[in-house]
């Protein structure tokens, strides 16, 4: 089967400051740790980038740009999106038909957001996905933890049925990639 990694919106924006996820840099070491096992299996490694108009993700502002810590291959693709659904209105779907990909393995920030729209239209297009438990997080939203958060999406996450596909939940130490 082959598989390609998705590595969604690991920016400066999410990953310093006062909007720095919860556990950014034990996120990004998870992240780089299954990239680095989807390039040496040869597999498709997409990197996915948020942008909006105006504010902190605005196309090539330093809140944009990755962050420093997380590794890149050259063979790495790079896709840019403006809706937290990293299919919606991009070529990824186009991308991934055009390689034969079948599976992915979907990481990043944040949980709720991001990782949540992409999972669930994965799923509705038909791609079995594996969420890397470790290697996804989130921000505290003044009700809830970022912690719970994320623990909340793994679980849901790894519930939903009726698409066909379903999510497998696994550490990032558990990820197996065939390219």
């Amino acid at each position: 089967m082959n598989t390609a990694l998705l590595i969604i919106d690991v920016q400066q924006a999410l990953c310093s400051g006062e909007d720095e996820v919860f556990e950014s840099r034990r996120v990004i070491e998870r992240i780089n740790q299954v990239s680095r096992l989807a390039r040496s299996a040869q597999s498709t490694v997409i990197i996915i980038q948020y942008e909006e108009q105006d504010g902190p993700f605005e196309y090539g502002t330093e809140g944009w740009a990755l962050d420093t810590d997380l590794e890149t291959g050259p063979a790495d693709i790079y896709a840019r999106k403006t809706t937290p659904d990293s299919f919606h209105n991009t070529e990824l779907h186009a991308l991934l038909q055009a390689r034969g990909i079948k599976e992915l393995v979907i990481c990043g920030l944040q949980s709720e957001y991001c990782v949540d729209s992409t999972t669930r239209s994965a799923l509705a297009l038909g791609y079995p996905v594996t969420l890397v438990s470790d290697g996804h997080s989130t921000l505290d939203n003044g009700i809830i933890k970022a912690a719970q958060i994320t623990a909340h999406h793994n679980l849901t996450l790894g519930r939903i049925g009726g698409y066909g596909p379903a999510v497998r939940v696994i550490p990032a130490a558990e990820v197996r990639i065939q390219g």
